[in-house]
């Protein structure tokens, strides 16, 4: 068994080996637990002495192709910590709590006997307090109906250091999405990093939109649910409904179509069924916002939006539309265009000769052997439609827009009458 580096911790550390699915995810969430002091990324449980990332992943697809019998390593995490300041109960009960023990061979999306929950033991007493945890975080999943634990108990054998670039991976490579695991289930009596009063429930299926209603399910200490917060949901003009939790299960009386592994994730649910997913955040907007139009948009608009299509002239929609109000984008819902900019003329598009201050970008386009101008909507990136130099005063501008990729908000007097 390959040894870590033990100079820099204290004589009296002790540690323990976890698997809890993908140890990028697990070396993040047992680094959070006071009294931890080192985490490592690593191998064990399996046969070979000196296998490396690329070995385990070969060895599983031959396991599943049934041409190996050989016993796979599972993706561990070594718990480096404190005795004096931790208990290992108290480690075990953050172990418990950050993943799913239930799912046999898998965590969330990764599949496989090397993503198998396990607990490895250095001595007598270290097993029989993860046996003891594991009959009362039983008993606590029983009690909330969910399923049977399946975590591996065995003492530990053939642990190997992780490469290099698997040690503090979501550190160094800070995009993307916070490891999520757990039933939302919390150790009794002793929760790792909350009370279990704490722990937050399940939204309240019948106080949401049942019809269409988006989740963002997040996590405490979550970076890119911080971002997606400040960068989408702060300014969420959309008409979808959206709201957010802190609990992987869906809203009561609502069902997911699969588990949640990840945080931030988005799920569309319709009629209290998901339909739709979107999971992690690495800052890209316009993916997500088409993301969502893809699941809101008729077939004809995502024509439209996503391929540059262009609508056939007068049969679009809003062309003989006067009421005061806002074009807005159909997926953002950010303003484009007042009707006060709005003019006839006569092409059989709706025409605007000024839009909303930063509403909308512009990009050269030299298709179908023309050289035009292309408007697509700053917020989401879809396209709108081309801008002309044959307007009316005071812009000179005519920015040609298809109707069926704008949605009228008309001003609250008009609304109301």
């Amino acid at each position: 068994m390959n040894d870590i580096a033990v100079s820099q911790l204290p004589d009296n550390a002790e540690s323990i080996v976890l698997g809890m699915g993908c140890f990028w995810g697990a070396e993040k969430r047992m680094g959070e637990i006071d009294g931890v002091l080192r985490v490592e990324s690593g191998y064990a449980g399996g046969d070979d002495p000196d296998a490396g990332y690329y070995d385990v992943l070969g060895l599983e697809k031959q396991i599943r192709m049934g041409v190996s019998d050989q016993r796979n390593h599972a993706e561990v995490v070594r718990v480096f910590f404190d005795p004096e300041a931790v208990s290992l109960e108290r480690v075990l009960a953050g172990f418990w709590e950050n993943h799913d023990p239930t799912q046999k061979n898998r965590q969330g999306n990764d599949v496989g006997t090397n993503y198998r929950s396990a607990i490895y033991t250095q001595n007598d007493d270290q097993m029989t307090v993860a046996r003891q945890t594991m009959a009362r975080y039983q008993q606590a999943l029983t009690e909330a109906g969910k399923g049977t634990i399946q975590t591996e108990i065995a003492p530990l054998k053939n642990y190997i250091t992780a490469e290099d670039y698997h040690q503090d991976y979501l550190a160094k490579n800070p995009n993307g999405y916070c490891g999520l695991g757990g039933t939302g289930v919390a150790y009794p009596g002793l929760a790792s990093r909350e009370k279990a009063a704490d722990v937050a429930p399940a939204l309240d299926g019948e106080a949401l939109n049942f019809e269409q209603q988006l989740v963002v399910f997040e996590a405490k200490d979550c970076a890119f649910c911080d971002q997606f917060k400040r960068e989408i949901l702060n300014d969420w003009q959309s008409e979808v409904a959206v709201t957010t939790t802190l609990t992987p299960e869906a809203p009561t009386g609502w069902e997911l179509a699969k588990p949640l592994f990840a945080t931030p994730t988005m799920v569309l649910f319709k009629n209290g069924r998901e339909v739709a997913r979107f999971t992690g955040y690495k800052g890209e907007k316009t993916r997500f916002w088409e993301w969502l139009g893809f699941q809101i948009l008729t077939p004809e608009q995502q024509r439209i939006a996503f391929e540059s299509g262009t609508e056939r002239p007068f049969t679009g929609s809003h062309l003989d539309e006067k009421r005061p109000g806002t074009f807005v984008d159909p997926i953002t819902g950010a303003p484009l265009f007042r009707t006060d900019t709005k003019f006839e003329s006569g092409s059989g598009w709706p025409s605007f000769f000024n839009p909303v201050p930063g509403a909308i970008t512009e990009h050269p386009d030299d298709s179908h052997g023309m050289n035009r101008i292309e408007v697509r909507s700053a917020s989401s990136g879809i396209h709108l439609g081309h801008v002309f130099n044959d307007g009316p005063p005071p812009t000179g501008k005519r920015y040609c827009i298809n109707g069926n990729v704008l949605t009228f908000v008309p001003d609250e007097d008009e609304a109301t009458q």
